[in-house]
């Protein structure tokens, strides 16, 4: 891991030592960055997004952390003593730093095999609709003549998008909790 202060920060900033500290931070696992201003957390975060093309996970508990969870892809604030500025500010909010990992191993495995499974559904449905209306073209003499009323049309496509995504969002879950928090290499499954 690598820990970096605000004072070193500022010289690398400064300096034009962007590449060399990128470089460094690519051979670590974790990088900290304590003791730092806002501009400075949220410049390494889109430092980190625009020369390395990573995915960006930001965590912060204060008003101070908001640009930095704003400028990452993924946004975690946690509700403290500091108020609800991060909160506000992020995608996800947790009550303590302990809730992270359930939250990224249990909740972001589910929600990818979820997104998943809608994403195929989406496509499946659609491709039923438009050959459906597309074979009817054949018979009707290609006049643009509608197949069934509007009403019928909006009652396919409410009942087809409304109820599948409500299930799989309450009821789908691949792998128990238990499972994935003892077996963390099943979230890289999916990818």
């Amino acid at each position: 891991g690598l820990v970096i202060d605000g004072r070193t920060l500022s010289i690398i900033f400064q300096g034009g030592l962007e590449q060399k500290f990128l470089e460094l931070a690519r051979h670590c696992r974790s990088v900290l960055c304590c003791r730092s201003t806002p501009l400075q957390k949220s410049m390494v975060v889109k430092l980190v997004r625009r020369q390395l093309k990573a995915m960006t996970l930001s965590i912060g508990d204060g008003a101070n952390d908001v640009s930095m969870i704003q400028a990452a892809d993924v946004g975690i604030g946690i509700s403290g003593q500091e108020g609800m500025q991060a909160v506000m500010a992020s995608d996800f909010a947790i009550s303590r730093f302990k809730h992270l990992k359930k939250l990224l191993l249990v909740h972001g495995h589910w929600c990818y095999a979820r997104l998943a499974k809608m994403v195929i559904y989406f496509f499946y449905k659609n491709v039923c609709y438009v050959n459906l209306l597309f074979w009817y073209q054949f018979f009707c003499g290609f006049s643009g003549s509608s197949m069934i009323d509007y009403w019928q049309m909006i009652f396919f496509n409410l009942f087809f998008t409304s109820v599948p995504p409500l299930l799989f969002g309450a009821l789908d879950k691949d792998v128990s909790a238990e499972t994935l928090l003892r077996l963390p290499e099943l979230y890289k499954n999916g990818q």
